[in-house]
C-alpha cells in the first residue's frame, strides 16, 4: 500500500492501525479515529490531506470492516466542505459524532447481552472483543457473579490480555490453549465472540479458531452468540473478502528449504452453527432471518 502521499504524522496513524493485533475491530476503529483526531488537532490539515489518510486507512484492515465503516459515515458529511483550504475544524465535530456512535453500539450490545447470561454461569469466549468485553464489566457493575474460560488465542494471544482485565475485575478466569477448547467446552454454560465483520452470505468473520469452536458447540448442543453491532455488516460474501495474512515469523516455526508458514488471522464461521446475533438493535435468534 502506498504511503508516499501521506505526511509523516499520517503514515504513522497508517502503520499504527496496521500493527495492531491485538484490538478487536470495534476497539481498533475507536482507536483509529481517536488518532486521526489528534493529528487534526495539533494543527491545520487541508481536506485533500484529510482524504487521502481516509482513503488508506479504509483499506487498511480489510477483515475489519467497523473502521471503513466508520470511516464512511465521516465522508457522508466532509463531501459538504471538501474543497476548503484547512478543515480541522469543520471536521473534529463529525469525528467526534462517529466515535460517540461507536461507543454507544458498544454499550447498547452489552445490555443486551446481559439478559442472556443466567447466574453464576460459566462462560466460554476466543480471542478479545472489546464487546464481549463491555459485557463483562457491565455484569460485574450488576454484580452479576460469572466465571470465564478463555482460549490462549494464538499466534496473537489476545486471550492472555483478556485474562490479566477479568483478573482486575475480580473474575475468575481459566485461561487454556486453543487446543483445548473440547476439554473444556462441556464445562461452559454458554459461548460468547465478537466479531471482526458480519459478512453479506451468511458468514460472519472472526480470529481463525472461531470455526472449531462453532463447530464444537453445535456438536455439544452449547448456546453460542455473536457479539456485533451494525458498525461490522458488509455485504462482501465470505468468498469475496480479504483474509489477513501476518508475517509467518510470529508463529517461531522450524525454517527450511520445503517448509511454508501460514499464518492467516480471520476465518469465516457460518451463522447457521450459532444460536444468533446480539447487536445494538437486540437480539437475533437463528435460523429465523438475521436481523442487524
Amino acid at each position: 500500500m502506498d504511503l508516499s502521499d501521506l505526511d509523516s504524522e499520517a503514515r504513522k496513524i497508517v502503520e499504527t492501525v496496521r500493527a495492531d493485533t491485538v484490538s478487536g475491530a470495534a476497539q481498533l476503529a475507536v482507536a483509529a479515529l481517536q488518532q486521526v483526531r489528534q493529528w487534526l488537532s495539533t494543527g491545520p490539515v487541508t481536506a485533500n490531506a484529510l482524504d487521502r489518510l481516509l482513503t488508506v486507512l479504509a483499506k487498511t484492515r480489510p477483515s475489519m470492516v467497523p473502521l471503513a465503516n466508520a470511516i464512511e459515515r465521516c465522508r457522508q458529511d466532509f463531501g459538504r466542505w471538501q474543497a476548503n483550504p484547512s478543515i480541522s475544524h469543520e471536521a473534529l465535530p463529525i469525528l467526534d459524532a462517529v466515535l460517540d456512535q461507536l461507543v454507544s453500539a458498544n454499550q447498547r450490545v452489552a445490555a443486551a447481552s446481559a439478559a442472556l447470561i443466567p447466574a453464576n454461569a460459566t462462560l466460554f469466549t476466543h480471542s478479545r472483543s472489546s464487546q464481549v468485553l463491555a459485557l463483562f464489566r457491565l455484569l460485574v457493575q450488576q454484580h452479576h457473579q460469572f466465571s470465564v474460560i478463555c482460549t490462549q488465542s494464538s499466534p496473537g494471544n489476545e486471550g492472555y490480555t483478556l485474562a490479566r482485565e477479568l483478573d482486575e475485575l475480580g473474575v475468575p478466569v481459566t485461561v487454556i490453549t486453543d487446543a483445548q477448547m473440547g476439554l473444556f467446552l462441556q464445562k461452559a454454560d454458554l459461548i460468547l465472540c465478537g466479531c471482526d465483520t458480519w459478512l453479506g452470505d451468511g458468514y460472519f468473520l472472526n480470529k481463525s479458531g472461531s470455526y472449531p469452536l462453532a463447530l464444537l458447540a453445535k456438536e455439544r448442543g452449547k448456546p453460542f452468540w455473536v457479539l456485533a453491532d451494525s458498525f461490522k455488516d458488509s455485504t462482501v460474501g465470505h468468498n469475496e473478502v480479504s483474509l489477513e495474512e501476518m508475517a509467518g515469523e510470529e508463529l517461531r516455526a522450524p525454517t527450511g528449504p520445503h517448509i511454508t508458514v501460514r499464518n492467516i488471522y480471520f476465518e469465516p464461521v457460518p451463522v447457521h452453527l450459532v444460536s444468533g446475533r446480539v447487536s445494538e438493535l437486540g437480539v437475533f435468534s437463528f435460523p429465523a432471518e438475521p436481523g442487524r
